[in-house]
């Protein structure tokens, strides 16, 4: 049994956004964004989220945060039930759950020095007297290596992996423990990225953290995520500590995206998985494994529901083909 401490907690949680009903349809339609997603988050740790672009990741990210509500579903922080919170308790307990989205660019007031950004949250939370928050804001700008006279500037003298430095540091104004990083480098030069991941990796073994890191750079999820979650048109295809996923992926989708990454050496090579067609739309997902559709390996039993599985050292898969052959070990 794992003695690890369950920071955040989240069950079966769902998002669908409904559609506009056309002038001869009876039953109200919905896009499926997030569809009945269940995984746990240890405090310490960094998990991954990985996917094609539209598969929810994003999506599953603000409503865990409740930036966004759920269709159904639980959410757990730290025990709590966050869901069941109203907007004062919720307001008092986000300055603990925090996030760093992808557009520095965007995330940045441009008539806002850099100081008042980063006081900002510490005035919402009611953090200390002014002089208290001067001396923080100091603290943070130092914390991701950017100096004190910086403050005085506008964001748009800053390049764009300055920018996402302040956009870190916005993030931990209020001492958080949760922080989730929204593709927090696909938006910065190659040379910047490892330096942003270097300053995220340190700050989190000064400061404690723990990381949902969201991104459709397998490379980059590698390097930096202790467990992976791989998704697929709003739901969890695969679930694994991340040296496992990427030696041994067992979920066909899970294989056609490492396949996709060009390695240098043959041994780290997959073996390729050809895709077919395109991705159906959410509003009208695929009955049973949402995968099936494009899967070379699809059989009958695929369209039949197909629930996430352990086959060993927490090692979820939902796919039947892969839990027969379990079976048959």
């Amino acid at each position: 049994m794992d003695k690890r401490e369950v920071i955040l907690d989240v069950r079966n949680i769902k998002k669908w956004f409904p559609i506009n009903k056309g002038l001869f349809e009876k039953e109200k339609r919905y896009v499926k964004a997030v569809d009945d997603v269940t995984f746990s988050v240890y405090r310490g740790e960094t998990v991954g989220l990985v996917g094609e672009s539209g598969c929810g990741k994003s999506t599953l990210a603000r409503t865990v945060l409740r930036l966004i509500e759920p269709t159904g579903g639980e959410v757990y922080y730290k025990g709590e039930d966050f869901l069941k919170l109203n907007h004062k308790q919720v307001k008092a307990l986000r300055k603990e759950m925090q996030i760093v989205f992808q557009d520095p660019y965007g995330s940045l007031h441009p008539k806002m020095k850099i100081g008042q950004i980063l006081e900002e949250p510490l005035i919402i939370s009611g953090w200390g007297d002014k002089e208290q928050r001067k001396a923080r804001v100091r603290e943070l700008i130092e914390a991701v290596d950017l100096k004190p006279e910086h403050l005085e500037r506008y964001p748009h003298e800053f390049s764009g992996g300055q920018r996402q430095r302040i956009v870190i540091a916005r993030a931990l104004a209020t001492n958080p423990e949760l922080v989730i990083c929204d593709e927090p480098v696909s938006a910065l030069d190659v040379s910047v990225r490892s330096q942003i991941l270097n300053l995220l990796s340190d700050l989190q073994e000064q400061m404690g953290l723990t990381y949902i890191f969201i991104s459709h750079d397998l490379s980059v999820v590698e390097h930096i995520c202790d467990r992976v979650i791989v998704m697929y048109l709003g739901r969890v295809m695969e679930m694994a500590d991340a040296k496992e996923l990427f030696s041994d992926p067992r979920h066909p989708y899970t294989k056609a995206l490492l396949s996709a990454v060009p390695q240098i050496y043959e041994e780290d090579r997959v073996e390729h998985v050809p895709l077919e067609g395109d991705v159906p739309s959410p509003a009208n997902p695929p009955v049973g494994c949402r995968f099936h559709t494009r899967c070379p390996y699809a059989q009958e039993i695929c369209k039949t529901d197909t629930p996430l599985r352990d086959i060993g050292n927490g090692h979820m898969v939902a796919c039947h083909l892969c839990q027969n052959e379990e079976k048959h070990t």
